[in-house]
């Protein structure tokens, strides 16, 4: 049976209850143990498979974990001890670029990851994981199918850089992200990406643009960026990640 685990944060706090009903499935809840913690994981089934959900930003009380103190290793790890066939990565993120305005879900071809800390699995014996394409093209093409039946438009090769937050960017830093070669700019990739690596589990990202970058707002450069407003964005795309996630289902033999 068909195993997806996804990882989803800013929008997407209800997913699995859309994926539940869109797949006439049944979900379940579960708590995985780590080193680093436990995670809680929704588990919605249907006849095609299983998809385990992880919200990022859980914690044990109301609050939402920032994006700066997310134990990223618990929740990859969690997220690996499914047995997953796939691991998707859903990031709301700050668009730098035309061609993917607010409210449009792209295909992420590579992370731009210039921060400090480092994050690993292995911090007692080296191991060099290798990403030199950090994410599986064949079922990257799946979702841009969905996506181009969907949005008219699935922008692919998307360059998601990270930024560590939780206060969003100057236009300044968007710029030099831009002359780096970033088309997006997010929160969260860049951790799970670096640890998703070295479990060798295949690995999808699909950013989805839930405001303009700081300075890039068409005709006011000096649009505010408010929280909230991007969380009503994300949530709006639920239903085509829902699809795309019961496409990849589709794609596993």
């Amino acid at each position: 049976m068909p195993r997806i685990a996804v990882l989803c944060g800013t929008g997407m706090s209800h997913f699995a209850f859309t994926l539940s009903s869109i797949s006439g499935g049944k979900s379940d809840s579960m708590v995985a143990e780590s080193p680093w913690g436990e995670v809680p994981i929704v588990v919605v089934e249907n006849d095609a498979g299983q998809v385990f959900v992880i919200d990022r930003h859980h914690s044990k009380g109301d609050e939402r974990t920032p994006p700066h103190s997310i134990e990223h290793r618990a929740n990859v790890h969690a997220a690996s001890s499914c047995n997953p066939d796939i691991i998707v990565s859903v990031n709301s993120v700050g668009s730098i670029i035309e061609s993917m305005p607010p409210g449009i879900i792209g295909v992420a071809v590579d992370v731009l990851d210039l921060s400090t800390q480092p994050w690993t699995f292995h911090d007692d014996d080296a191991f060099h994981s290798d990403r030199t394409s950090p994410f599986d093209s064949a079922l990257s093409m799946i979702c841009e199918e969905v996506l181009s039946l969907s949005q008219g438009v699935a922008p692919n090769r998307v360059i998601v850089a990270q930024c560590v937050g939780p206060q969003f960017e100057t236009a300044t830093e968007i710029d030099a992200l831009e002359r780096l070669g970033a088309n997006v700019v997010g929160m969260t990739l860049g951790p799970e990406q670096r640890l998703i690596s070295e479990t060798g589990i295949p690995h999808v990202s699909l950013p989805c643009s839930s405001n303009w970058a700081a300075g890039r707002t068409p005709g006011d450069p000096d649009a505010e960026i408010n929280h909230e407003s991007v969380d009503e964005m994300a949530s709006g795309m639920r239903d085509v990640i829902a699809n795309c996630i019961l496409k990849l289902m589709q794609s596993i033999d």
